[in-house]
């Protein structure tokens, strides 16, 4: 079934003339649905690494065709978009704060907790993680267990193009207030971003553990502390310094020992 699936939006996304059709209406749908229950991702994991489902994103583009823009209602709250809210939150076993708002298309594991921020269609979000106020997740990121979205984080979107990766955090992680993960940054599980850390794909990431720096881009190691920074750059008008992020530290037995994760930022010294 789901190579069928794959199969017609596939095609339709290559030639749009095909959306006119019931079957790749009701395909579109049924992927959708899917996405909403959790049982299709846009990315998973896949030998240590995360593979792209494009046919799912290109599911969602479609799914945007087809709906037209009508007044809708969650609530007493008065929206006017082409995709509804997530219903039977309940049943889901998922917690959502006024005005936090799981658009359809999204998937959000029981524990989840959904203060008054946003997950956007596509996203996936692992049990027990908390999307703190005003945190918002954007289209197809993928949000690994236990994770810790601090107030005002922003987590990228990145629906096209179909095969680009989306912003993953895996199991764990701890993304501190005010973070920035955009253009298919991999947080990898357990690392801890402290306060304003800004990752896009090409943002300088730089060990300052070790005698000399390692630098490294799109990928934040396991347990790894990282903080703001910046390094210097040659301009035709001088020397500015650019931002870049520094890993501090490692998480270890005795820091996961601790109290609270408050306990093990302040062991590096990290403002969250």
């Amino acid at each position: 079934m789901e190579q069928d699936l794959e199969r017609i939006i596939s095609q339709a996304y290559r030639d749009r003339a095909r959306l006119a059709a019931p079957e790749v209406r009701e395909a579109v749908e049924h992927a959708i649905a899917l996405l909403d229950r959790g049982e299709i991702r846009v990315a998973e994991p896949a030998e240590g690494d995360w593979q792209v489902n494009a046919w799912v994103k290109e599911a969602i583009l479609l799914y945007f065709a087809l709906r037209p823009l009508e007044p809708m209602d969650a609530g007493d709250l008065r929206f006017f978009d082409k995709i509804p809210t997530k219903q039977n939150l309940q049943e889901q076993g998922v917690r959502v704060v006024p005005p936090g708002v799981a658009r359809y298309g999204s998937f959000l594991e029981p524990g989840c907790v959904l203060m008054p921020g946003y997950v956007n269609i596509g996203a996936y979000v692992g049990a027990g993680t908390m999307v703190d106020t005003w945190a918002t997740v954007g289209s197809c990121a993928q949000i690994g267990a236990g994770v810790h979205l601090s107030g005002g984080v922003g987590i990228g979107g990145v629906l096209e193009p179909p095969g680009a990766t989306p912003v993953v955090v895996e199991d764990g992680a701890f993304i501190g207030s005010r973070c920035i993960v955009v253009e298919g940054v991999l947080v990898e599980r357990e690392a801890v971003l402290g306060a304003n850390v800004v990752l896009t794909a090409s943002t300088p990431i730089i060990d300052v553990t070790r005698s000399e720096p390692q630098v490294t881009k799109g990928r934040v190691p396991a347990r790894s502390v990282v903080i703001p920074g910046t390094q210097p750059k040659e301009f035709p008008a001088g020397t500015f310094h650019v931002p870049c992020a520094l890993v501090v530290g490692r998480r270890t037995e005795s820091t996961d020992r601790k109290t609270s994760l408050n306990d093990v930022l302040r062991t590096f010294n990290v403002q969250v």
